[in-house]
């Protein structure tokens, strides 16, 4: 949690961010994923300095339970002071122990935030998906937690001015708004309206844009002409050499070409990031097997 520090930006867990939305097609499956096209509504998790504390954030908490599908978990939940925004106790269940930070108690309205991160712990505990490391697994909670439709409230949290600044989770303002805009492009759905944060907004809008990048890569044919210039360059190569592009080992960016004949190409899928592979053969129609999504190719 940034209370008043600096605030970090731009993509540095970009990579994590995208196998995290792969790790979510793969545990839970397409249908399972669809069926959290509607997000949290503010109307739901509203909380005002006039509602009892306690009656309060166990209405909040239950709202959270609700959305992502956790009918039989109890959420109990305590306020003290400490360094993180909030905390929660991983065990068997059906009682999960959360601890929110001291502040939450004069700063209501970034309650559903916390426990909206807090809850998707439990989620992904039963699941029985996480990322090594605590870095990476935090990373995977938030994503996680944006994706699934109840995120979008970490992001309006999110407030920064001359004087102050405030941050939940482990996203970038610019990641979250990248992950908001990828599940917008999936289901339709523009969370923007939600934001009372004018921070949150401008860094959703870059989010958008960095998402749009995912679908203008070579060989998809939304590329532009230096992508598509490069493209044809390295496909050249693979041809003439029956050699790996890039060689093996190497980073294989937006695609790779195996070097065998007939030659065939690999490329992320633009919504989930599993990679795709086809033959190079012009214009070609591919589906990713593990999201369906649709794509247009010219190889």
């Amino acid at each position: 949690m940034a209370d008043g520090g600096p605030v970090e930006h731009g993509y540095p867990h970009l990579d994590t961010v995208r196998s995290a939305i792969t790790a979510l097609y793969r545990r839970l499956s397409y249908h399972t994923v669809n069926s959290f096209e509607t997000s949290v509504v503010p109307a739901d998790v509203a909380f005002c300095d006039q509602d009892d504390l306690h009656l309060g954030v166990q209405r909040v908490a239950r709202e959270i339970v609700q959305h992502y599908r956790l009918p039989d978990a109890r959420m109990v939940i305590s306020f003290r002071e400490m360094e993180h925004a909030a905390n929660v106790e991983l065990a068997a269940g059906p009682e999960y122990f959360i601890e929110l930070n001291d502040r939450f108690r004069n700063h209501r309205r970034d309650i559903g935030a916390a426990l909206a991160h807090e809850v998707m712990h439990v989620y992904l505990h039963r699941l029985d998906l996480s990322f090594p490391g605590t870095r990476d697994n935090e990373i995977l909670t938030d994503t996680a937690a944006a994706y699934l439709g109840a995120g979008w409230l970490l992001l309006d949290a999110y407030r920064e001015d001359a004087a102050s600044s405030q941050k939940l989770g482990y996203l970038t303002p610019e990641e979250f708004g990248y992950v908001l805009a990828k599940r917008a492009l999936v289901f339709g759905e523009d969370p923007s309206v939600w934001f009372t944060s004018p921070q949150a907004y401008t860094a959703y809008t870059k989010g958008m844009a960095q998402a749009r990048r995912d679908e203008q890569q070579p060989p998809l044919t939304a590329a532009g002409w230096a992508g598509r210039r490069r493209y044809a360059k390295d496909r050249r190569f693979a041809q003439d050499h029956q050699v790996p592009v890039p060689p093996p080992g190497l980073d294989p960016g937006p695609y790779s070409f195996d070097g065998r004949t007939p030659l065939r190409v690999s490329f992320p899928c633009p919504t989930c990031h599993q990679r795709i592979r086809v033959p190079v053969r012009g214009r070609v129609r591919a589906r990713c097997a593990l999201c369906r999504t649709v794509v247009e190719c010219d190889t």
